[in-house]
């Protein structure tokens, strides 16, 4: 058997931490304690050292690259345990599981392979925001470990589109009926007529509507959809990949014919999600509104604009335009991704996952005076205050990952942009007592009365994401800890006995441990009939150790 490289070693160790964390499969029952700690035993026999997980977990595979004496850990060695310890009725889940690990080793491969290329791609664009988001792509999910796999999509397909790989591509257009088009405002200036797609001859019935090229193949199938006969606007793709920038300052969301963090997360678009996310942006705003500017929870808060939107009655035929703030924009999962080599050659090739300087050092070094504890503190100061303002106040919890916030600099002090609220959850009796109305969402998921259902997501999305996923690999462990604990407490305090800021304190600073998601879980191994998710998004049924009570 040839030795397994840094590359599957890196993704078998992150899956294992997958299935140790979320305990699928009673896989804890396999820990053994001896001589050299604690170990989990695979299907193969091989006793794998674990160490104190950190943060999310009590466990962790201890060396995720280097060679142990008995050789890396290699893939199949995971998946073979998974198929041993799994319930027979997963066994589709298993597979499709099995299918994302490969692919996303594949992809691994292939970033590797073109990393001189993209940072050459790269050079006369840093500080751009195309930039920031393809240093962003490069970085590991904290959690999900095959966030590298968009199920389906070639080697081609990814270099084409996928931002990792820094491409720009001409988009796809299509031309439907007029009356079968719902849309909230008039298209832009830079949208196409029919004739500039060369279908001249529907000028007059027919709505252009844009098409993402690797979703061409589910559009053409549609009835009464009549395919351009040419490209049209050159774009690049954001983190997300469905969303690509047209112009400094405008984004365009489309429906992506793949999943992404598991096989039930597809990329489309439904359409009432569309109405629900700029309902959900309308209410923070007037949330904002109603804050007196100097004691405001939200007073360096922006929201991207997301009010243009369109559709045509199906999950692969609708758009949303974003209008984002001026400034230098740093979307959060960027600030732990290495700075790109200067001079592009064959160490680039090479270069391990974590370098020396980070786009938060390069960050801090521009705005804190080198102090990368400084750049987190504030950035801690804002989240938590903004984020328990809203819990306490409005009931209002949202899912704003990394990927969904961005840090602004420019004229004034670091600002945080908020962007794609359609997750967010919301407590009715709560709003109503605030003295705000309650959005007439299509998605009643996002109502609850239930305030341990608002906590779930402030912790897992807001505290586990936003915050510990970007300080403790920055700062360490006990730092981390010491900063996170010190902040939450002080967005805390103005709010006293407060019901809904005793409850989020019992769940956070006071708890023994902390809810986590079962992404894996949810998102691909056990059909939603035998979870009983709702939402796979927001699926909880483990817990990990307090970090916030870490001690030195």
């Amino acid at each position: 058997m040839t030795e397994a490289s840094g590359d599957e070693a890196y993704l078998a160790a992150r899956v294992l931490d997958a299935l140790l964390r979320e305990d699928y499969g009673r896989i804890a029952s396999r820990l053994t304690s001896g001589k050299d700690g604690v170990a989990v035993v695979l299907a193969s026999g091989r006793r794998v050292r674990l160490a104190p997980g950190s943060p999310f977990q009590d466990f962790s595979v201890a060396d995720r690259r280097t060679a142990s004496s008995n050789g890396r850990l290699r893939l199949a060695e995971v998946l073979d345990t998974l198929a041993e310890i799994c319930d027979p009725a997963d066994a589709d889940g298993v597979d499709a599981f099995a299918r994302e690990c490969r692919e996303a080793l594949a992809a691994l491969w292939l970033h590797d392979r073109h990393r001189a290329e993209v940072a050459a791609r790269l050079l006369g664009r840093e500080r751009s925001l195309v930039f920031y988001e393809t240093l962003a792509a490069g970085v590991d999910h904290p959690v999900y470990p095959t966030s590298r796999c968009r199920l389906g999509l070639s080697d081609s397909d990814l270099l084409a589109h996928a931002p990792e790989f820094a491409p720009a591509f001409d988009l796809a257009w299509a031309a439907v009926p007029r009356d079968r088009v719902t849309a909230s405002a008039p298209p832009p200036d830079w949208w196409p007529e029919t004739g500039d797609i060369g279908l001249s001859e529907l000028a007059g019935t027919h709505r252009t509507l844009p098409v993402h090229p690797l979703s061409v193949p589910v559009v053409v199938g549609v009835p009464d959809v009549v395919m351009g006969r040419k490209p049209y606007l050159t774009v690049r793709p954001t983190l997300s990949m469905r969303t690509v920038e047209v112009a400094d300052g405008t984004h365009l969301k489309l429906p992506l014919a793949t999943s992404t963090l598991g096989l039930r997360n597809r990329r489309s678009i439904k359409p009432d999600t569309l109405r629900d996310g700029a309902l959900a942006e309308s209410l923070l705003r007037r949330v904002l509104t109603r804050e007196p500017v100097s004691s405001s929870p939200g007073a360096r808060v922006l929201l991207a604009g997301e009010q243009a939107y369109g559709h045509a009655g199906h999950e692969y035929l609708g758009w949303m335009i974003r209008d984002l703030p001026e400034g230098e924009i740093v979307p959060l999962a960027a600030l732990l991704a290495p700075w790109p080599p200067q001079e592009p050659g064959p160490a680039a090739e090479t270069s391990p996952r974590q370098a020396a300087r980070l786009v938060l050092d390069d960050l801090a070094r521009r705005f804190y005076g080198g102090d990368r504890l400084a750049l987190l503190r504030d950035h801690l100061t804002t989240l938590l205050t903004w984020n328990v303002g809203l819990f306490v106040r409005y009931g209002i919890a949202l899912e704003a990952h990394q990927q969904n916030l961005s840090l602004v600099f420019g004229d004034g002090p670091m600002r945080l942009l908020v962007k794609d609220n359609d997750g967010l959850l919301i407590s009715p009796s709560v709003l109503r007592r605030a003295g705000l109305d309650v959005p007439a969402f299509a998605d009643r998921r996002m109502l609850t009365d239930d305030p341990h259902a608002l906590a779930d997501v402030f912790v897992t999305i807001t505290l586990h994401l936003a915050a510990a996923a970007i300080a403790f690999p920055a700062l360490g462990p006990e730092a981390a800890s010491a900063l996170l604990r010190e902040e939450l407490e002080a967005a805390l305090e103005p709010y006293g006995d407060d019901p809904m800021a005793r409850l989020l304190r019992s769940r956070t600073l006071d708890s023994a441990r902390l809810v986590g998601k079962s992404m894996v879980v949810a998102g691909t191994l056990v059909d939603k009939s035998r979870t009983g998710a709702r939402d796979v998004n927001k699926f909880y049924g483990v817990t990990g150790p307090n970090y916030l009570r870490l001690s030195p």
